[in-house]
């Protein structure tokens, strides 16, 4: 059976929608660590949480190492 246009447009327009939905997530998620680590928390900048070696300090005082 061969599938129609129409279906394969609905599922294209389905992988759009979770794009978008998870791009959101991540750009919400992003927002929130700015805001608790640079405005509600004790961080000195709220752009420095993105940074690597931010996050590399963070998961050596978790960690221990």
């Amino acid at each position: 059976m061969k599938p129609s246009r129409q279906s394969s447009q609905y599922v294209v327009q389905q992988l759009i929608i979770l794009l978008l939905i998870v791009l959101a997530a991540c750009l919400l998620f992003a927002v929130g660590l700015m805001v608790g680590y640079g405005v509600i928390g004790d961080g000195d900048s709220m752009w420095s949480i993105l940074s690597p070696a931010k996050w590399q300090e963070l998961i050596g005082k978790f960690t221990g190492k």
